[in-house]
């Protein structure tokens, strides 16, 4: 595929990243059903969009963005470069939610839901991830027990 690319020149991978997003919608799609099947209130950010108190506004925060009690990160990528450029953020997301703790102020659960080549190449990365989040990590695999092995059970309605 590098060798594929090299001779193509940047038209690829042009091609390669405006469909990188719609690959990534796929599994905010997935935890967007989730979330909606169990009655959760959340808030669905947009990309580069400001959400106060957050740098990087994360993709879901739930219940909203005045009292984020839960926030997720969602995706699916086939590169290493941007699986890093996501559990930077997830860690990120933590240690914000460390210094609300320290000072005295409400924290919130980080919650990742990741699948993608990308991810499963970068151990170290992926052990970062499962500190910053405790452990609150899934796949597609496994995203049908996103609700119950969360935070997120508090705020299901059905």
């Amino acid at each position: 595929m590098l060798l594929y690319e090299r001779f193509l020149g940047r038209p690829f991978a042009t091609h390669r990243d405006s469909v990188s997003e719609l690959v990534g919608e796929v599994m905010e799609n997935e935890v967007e059903e989730q979330l909606r099947n169990a009655g959760i209130s959340f808030r669905k950010t947009k990309r580069a969009e400001r959400v106060e108190g957050f740098d990087q506004a994360p993709d879901f925060i739930i219940p909203d963005e005045w009292n984020p009690r839960v926030v997720l990160e969602a995706k699916i990528t086939e590169d290493d470069g941007t699986a890093r450029d996501k559990v930077t953020r997830i860690q990120h997301l933590a240690e914000i939610s460390r210094r609300h703790r320290l000072q005295g102020e409400t924290d919130f659960q980080v919650i990742a839901c990741i699948d993608g080549r990308g991810f499963g190449v970068r151990r170290e990365d992926m052990r970062k991830l499962l500190k910053a989040t405790q452990g609150k990590v899934f796949t597609l695999k496994t995203l049908d027990r996103l609700i119950e092995s969360t935070g997120l059970q508090a705020f299901k309605s059905r």
